[in-house]
């Protein structure tokens, strides 16, 4: 039971970094403002509530959704 507790964290931990790493690549494209701004700044507009909430409901998601996968194949 310990060990499945720690796979899923580390699974859901895994997707809210992804999540949060892709968000940071968007403030570096063209149209994001994190070029003139710099990384300081751009660090503190992804870390928001809502940004968080989403991560979180999306990696549960994401976590059902691979657990359900891999026991059907």
């Amino acid at each position: 039971m310990k060990k499945n507790v720690w796979r899923a964290a580390i699974e859901v931990g895994f997707i809210i970094f992804l999540f949060y790493s892709n968000l940071l690549m968007g403030e570096f494209e063209r149209s994001g403002m994190a070029r003139q701004r710099g990384i300081a700044w751009a660090i503190e507009d992804i870390f928001t509530a809502a940004n968080f909430e989403i991560a979180t409901i999306a990696a549960f998601t994401g976590y059902i959704l691979l657990e359900f996968l891999r026991k059907r194949f």
